[in-house]
C-alpha cells in the first residue's frame, strides 16, 4: 500500500489554527457591533431630525393659533368697549334735552306784560376716567370704579318786565315756571329757578313801555352716565 505525504499539512494546520485565532474573530466582531451601532445611531439620529421638524411644525401651528386667539380675544374686547360707548350714546340721545319740548313749555307759561327775549342752554360734561382694582398694602383688593360722566344742563333765560310797575310781574313769570309741569320735573328740586341779574328801569325798544330785562337761571340736576 502506497504511503502519501502531504508535504503542505503543517503549512495548512498553521493556517487553520490562524482561521480559527479567537482574537481575530473577537476583532471581526467588534467591527460588526461598531457598524451595527453606528447604523443604530444613523437611525436615531435621523428619527430626532424628523421629531425635531414635527415638533417645529406643531410649534408653529400652536403659535398661530395662539395669535388667532389672542387677537380673537382683543377684537371682542374692542366689540365690548363699542358696543358700551354705543348704548351710552343711545342712553344719551334718548336722555338728552329736547328743544322743542322747552319751547312748547315757554309758550304754555306766558305772563301778561312779561316778553321771553332769548334763552340759550349750556350742556356740560365733565368726564371721569376712573380708577383700576388694585390690592393694597394689608392685601385687601380695592375694586375700581368704572368710567363716568357727570352731565349739568343750565338753561338762561332772558326777557323784559314792562307791568305797570316793572318787577312785580317777575314773580309770576317765575311761579308760572315753577309750577309747570315740564319744568316742575325736569328742573332741580333746591332753587331749579334763580334770578341771577335785573337790571335798573329802562325803556322798552319793542313796547315803548318802561321795563326792567331779568334774566333768570333753570339748573337741571346732575346726571351720572
Amino acid at each position: 500500500m502506497p504511503i502519501r505525504l502531504n508535504l503542505l499539512a503543517e503549512a495548512q494546520a498553521a493556517e487553520d489554527l490562524r482561521r480559527r485565532d479567537p482574537v481575530k474573530r473577537g476583532i471581526w466582531l467588534a467591527a460588526l457591533l461598531v457598524v451595527v451601532m453606528l447604523v443604530f445611531s444613523s437611525f436615531l439620529q435621523l428619527r430626532a431630525t424628523l421629531a425635531n421638524s414635527e415638533l417645529s411644525r406643531v410649534e408653529i401651528q400652536i403659535n398661530s393659533h395662539t395669535n388667532t386667539y389672542q387677537h380673537v380675544l382683543d377684537n371682542q374686547k374692542r366689540i365690548a368697549e363699542v358696543n358700551q360707548k354705543l348704548g351710552r350714546l343711545r342712553q344719551l340721545a334718548g336722555d338728552r334735552l329736547l328743544n322743542g319740548t322747552l319751547l312748547n313749555s315757554f309758550q304754555q307759561t306766558m305772563v301778561e306784560d312779561v316778553q321771553l327775549l332769548r334763552f340759550r342752554t349750556e350742556l356740560t360734561y365733565l368726564a371721569d376716567a376712573g380708577t383700576k382694582s388694585h390690592t393694597n398694602d394689608d392685601g385687601l383688593m380695592i375694586r375700581g370704579r368704572p368710567p363716568s360722566t357727570t352731565e349739568d344742563i343750565r338753561l338762561t333765560v332772558e326777557g323784559n318786565d314792562s307791568s305797570s310797575n316793572p318787577g312785580d310781574a317777575l314773580n309770576k313769570y317765575k311761579q308760572a315756571l315753577a309750577t309747570h309741569p315740564y319744568f316742575k320735573q325736569m328742573l332741580a328740586k333746591t332753587n331749579g329757578i334763580s334770578l341771577k341779574s335785573l337790571s335798573s328801569l329802562q325803556v322798552s325798544p319793542t313796547t315803548g313801555k318802561p321795563c326792567v330785562v331779568f334774566v333768570l337761571e333753570c339748573r337741571y340736576p346732575e346726571v351720572k352716565r
